[in-house]
Order: structure tokens, then sequence, then C-alpha cells
């Protein structure tokens, strides 16, 4: 089937980003005739990341509400309607057969329109708690994608299908052994390898309990593989500058994060669902450390759905500082327990969901075609 109109909608960071362009590839695949239209948020990361790919993008000036300061959002209200009414103009020029959300600002002002148009609208859930916009949205919507079982908690039952979080598909096409991919960061391969990776802006908790425990590591036959971030990647450079250790290499961002993962024995991670995906997909042992900062505090609902089935080890963000690079060490040297939680988390992997979301996307395309 070809000629299907999509629109695709949401982002904010790459954890709703790299889901949506996972199911915009996957229907292209399918129907390469397919128009797909992205739309976002003015100044968020999938203005640049979207075309980048190759996309259509078109942002809306929708912004998040202000929890510290209320009377802010006056402005973020004001935003909220003038997005609806170019969301609403977006869909009568674009005319969708359906309209996806991944979750992010734009989501909510581009779906609720959709449906209120008669465009049928699938949600993508990422999180094993789901977020305030997907709630609302559940009502119109035909279909919702979620990852993890017990989502109807949330959502009315007959709309869930598990299908699991589209990831960046040139994880799994990774061509380096695990001896060379060591290499490439000039570490040893004879020696076990920890990943500490806390997003592309960096994590605080995990820079301060690296930074707590550095004459610890310098001791140790371990080696370390540490994205600092590049919102924190200055300060850590003149902190270290002169204490450099041979097993410990340091980054701001890493680009290869396939030859990062085929590299570590254990991963030491904030608990955001697409990271989670990423490690179930390719049975990596973590450690999660769920960020406090985030709405409804769905990392830590994230971690413990995993933890639930021995699948990862959970460390609360407030004692990472003490407890988490001794943890980390014990654990990376304890291979039964690495192996433990290799095949757990595995288990919880959806090797095809972007193919699976795509079919969805594609039916219900066909259906709204049909009904002319």
């Amino acid at each position: 089937m070809d000629n299907i109109r999509l629109i695709v909608s949401g982002g904010g960071t790459g954890g709703h980003i790299f889901p949506a362009l996972s199911i915009a590839n996957a229907v292209k695949a399918k129907c390469p005739d397919a128009e797909i239209l992205f739309v976002g948020a003015e100044n968020r990361m999938e203005m640049q990341r979207v075309p980048a790919a190759g996309y259509r993008i078109i942002g809306l000036p929708v912004s998040g509400f202000d929890r510290k300061n209320v009377f802010r959002n006056i402005v973020v209200l004001w935003r909220l309607m003038k997005s609806r009414r170019k969301a609403r103009r977006i869909i009568r020029d674009f005319r969708p057969h359906v309209a996806v959300g991944v979750g992010g600002y734009a989501s909510g002002p581009t779906l609720k329109e959709a449906g209120a148009m008669g465009v049928p609208t699938l949600l993508q859930e990422q999180n094993s708690y789901a977020g305030v916009t997907n709630k609302l949205l559940a009502k119109r919507a035909a279909c919702i994608c979620v990852a993890y079982e017990g989502m109807e908690r949330f959502f009315p039952k007959e709309k869930i299908m598990i299908t699991g979080n589209p990831v960046r598909q040139n994880l799994l096409d990774v061509a380096l052994t695990h001896d060379e991919a060591v290499r490439t960061f000039g570490l040893d391969p004879t020696k076990r390898t920890i990943l500490v990776v806390g997003g592309s802006l960096g994590a605080r908790t995990l820079n301060e309990s690296m930074l707590g425990a550095w004459d610890t590591l310098g001791t140790t036959d371990v080696q370390f593989i540490w994205q600092t971030g590049k919102y924190y990647s200055e300060q850590i450079t003149a902190l270290l500058r002169g204490r450099e250790l041979p097993n410990v290499h340091v980054c701001d961002f890493i680009s290869n994060m396939d030859a990062a993962y085929a590299a570590a024995d254990l991963v030491v991670s904030r608990a955001g669902a697409g990271s989670i995906s990423e490690f179930s997909l390719l049975g990596k042992a973590v450690i999660l450390v769920p960020s406090p900062n985030v709405s409804e505090d769905h990392q830590t609902k994230n971690a413990l759905a995993l933890v639930d089935k021995d699948a990862a080890i959970y460390v609360r963000d407030s004692d990472a500082v003490s407890e988490l690079v001794p943890l980390a060490l014990s654990t990376v040297n304890d291979g039964e327990r690495l192996a433990v939680l290799r095949a757990n988390i595995l288990t919880l992997a959806h090797p095809h969901s972007a193919e699976v979301i795509a079919d969805k996307v594609i039916a219900l395309a066909q259906r709204q075609m049909e009904k002319g």
C-alpha cells in the first residue's frame, strides 16, 4: 500500500526522538511512497535531529508547565492555544490518514486536534508509568503501544498493544568484537570494563560518584568508559587535570555507542525508557540510578519494573555517591551475577518493536483510506 500520509509528533529528548524516527523508518521500509511529516516543539532537539534523518518537521510554540513559578504558566497556556491552532492548520493542509504521538510537548496539541478532526491516533508510551499527556489522549486513541505489562492501570485494556520501545537500529549492527571495541577506547581487552553513561548532557550524581571514588579507581584492576556529558565536561576536565588514570577513558560524549556497549561488561546508567530498551535488546548487565528530576518519578518505576524480574540492580540517587562505585566494582567481578542479569534482561527485549508498530500504523491508515 502506497501514498499513506502520516504525522509523527513529539520529541524533546532522545528518548522520544529515537522511537519516533524508528517508527517512521519502519513505515518507509514497508511503504516507500508514504508521506511522513513530523510535528515538534520549536527550539527543542527534534528540530535538528529530524531533518538530519531526512524528514520534514514543523515546530509548534508549545512549552512545558512551570511547576515552580505558577505565573509563568499564563505564557505557557497562551503558547498551548497558539499550538493547537497551528496543529489544526497543519492537519487540515496535510490531511493525514493517521497521527502517531511518542510523548513530548508537541504530541499533546497535535494528537488532540487530530482526534477531534476524525484522524485515527496511535500513542507510543515508553515508560512503565504513563505520562499525563498520554493519559489525556488515551480516550480518543485507536491504539496505545506500550513497553511494560500492567499498563491497563492507565489505559483502556482493549486499546493496549505490548510492542516494546523502538531503539536505534545501528546498535544492533555492530561489527566489532568485544576486544576490538575495548581497544577503540584505548583500554585493555583482558580487563573487566564498566560503562558509565548519564545521557548526552550528563548526570550530576553519576559524575559525582566517579569523582568521589577517583583514588579508589586508580587501585583497581577494573577499567571504565565514562561519559561525563557535555554540560559537565569542562568542569570535570579541569578537576582531573594532572590526575588522569590509565584505566579510565573520560569523554564528554560517546558518538559510537555501539562500540561502548560492545566493550562493556556492566553498564551504569539513568533509567530512561529508551536506554532500558537498548540494554534489554543487547542483553547488558546494568545498574540503574533513576533521575529524581523527572515527572511522576517515572524513572524509578522503570527501574523497579526490571528489579522485580531480577533483570537490573537499582541504586537510589541519594545513595549513589557512597554506594555506586563499590557496588559496580563488586558486581563486575561476579561472573555469575552478571550472567543472571544478562539472561533476565534479554527476556524483556522486543527486537521487532518498530516493525510491529509500523504494521499497526499502516493498518489504521488503510482503514481510514477505505472510509474515503
